[in-house]
């Protein structure tokens, strides 16, 4: 499947307007970046929080409130046996950034088809993006989802981000817009040699089961191209419908059109086990 970032919400306006920005390379290219080309299956995985006194800093006051929600996506954990092989999903930790930010940027850059050129200006936003957002925790967070086949070694398989209110809502969201104070599935990307074995419809999954802890609203929303029908028909049977769809003028501005969905979550939500059959992702 070419497009893996299939809900869509684009990082941030840079992001956003990059596609009418190549023939302006000059404002990208300030200073060097050098990213390490180590395959992200050969990176081995931790763990250990030793990587930082507190991994779930966020750099600002937090409420009682907030303190509890953030202990509470600390211990989050999400786990599920597929037939090829071990997953879990839990929220990412700061020493985990860097292998966030290939594995989501190089699946942006894929199902933009950007030039390879434009690759280390693409990490370079996104690790911007994600660093932002994580100072909004416990108001959205980042998940990341590992896999493990039989004596293979751990590897970064997917990642997604989930909002859960107003305060934790992306500023720059894709049309039609959905509701701010509504919980927001998007930015999903699964590693391109581990797709279709469900590790997109887990780490959907491992997403509703955080939003249904952590939100008091049970209508849940994302984003999907048009042209995405493989992950069009993996949202579709865990029953998401269409809400919105974009206008045909925003093909004027060198967007997809995409439909806005939404599904209402059960008042208890557990993982789901049926329908494994899913591993479009």
């Amino acid at each position: 499947m070419a497009a893996t970032l299939s809900s869509l919400s684009f990082l941030d306006p840079q992001i956003q307007n990059l596609s009418f920005q190549f023939h302006q390379p000059r404002s990208f290219t300030t200073r060097p970046f050098h990213f390490n080309k180590t395959p992200l299956s050969t990176f081995k995985l931790s763990s250990s929080h030793s990587h930082s006194p507190d991994p779930f800093y966020t750099g600002r006051f937090l409420t009682d409130n907030e303190h509890r929600n953030l202990n509470f996506l600390e211990t989050f954990l999400y786990s599920h046996q597929l037939q090829s092989g071990s997953m879990w999903v839990r929220v990412m930790r700061p020493h985990e950034i860097d292998l966030t930010v290939r594995l989501l940027a190089d699946s942006f850059a894929e199902s933009m088809l950007l030039p390879a050129a434009y690759l280390n200006v693409l990490r370079f936003l996104v690790k911007q993006y994600l660093v932002e957002r994580r100072t909004l925790m416990p108001h959205m967070a980042t998940l990341v989802g590992f896999y493990k086949e039989e004596e293979e070694e751990v590897q970064l398989a997917g990642t997604v981000e989930v909002c859960f209110d107003k305060r934790g809502a992306n500023v720059s969201l894709p049309s039609p817009t959905p509701p701010l104070d509504s919980p927001y599935i998007c930015n999903m990307a699964v590693l391109k040699s581990l797709r279709r074995r469900g590790i997109g419809w887990h780490l959907l999954k491992a997403s509703e089961e955080l939003i249904s802890q952590m939100s008091s609203s049970r209508d849940v929303y994302l984003h999907c191209r048009m042209i995405d029908a493989a992950p069009f028909n993996m949202y579709t049977k865990a029953d998401y419908k269409i809400v919105k769809t974009d206008s045909i003028l925003v093909l004027l501005m060198l967007q997809r059109r995409k439909h806005l969905m939404c599904k209402k979550l059960p008042l208890s939500s557990t993982p789901s086990e049926t329908d494994l059959s899913v591993s479009d992702m």
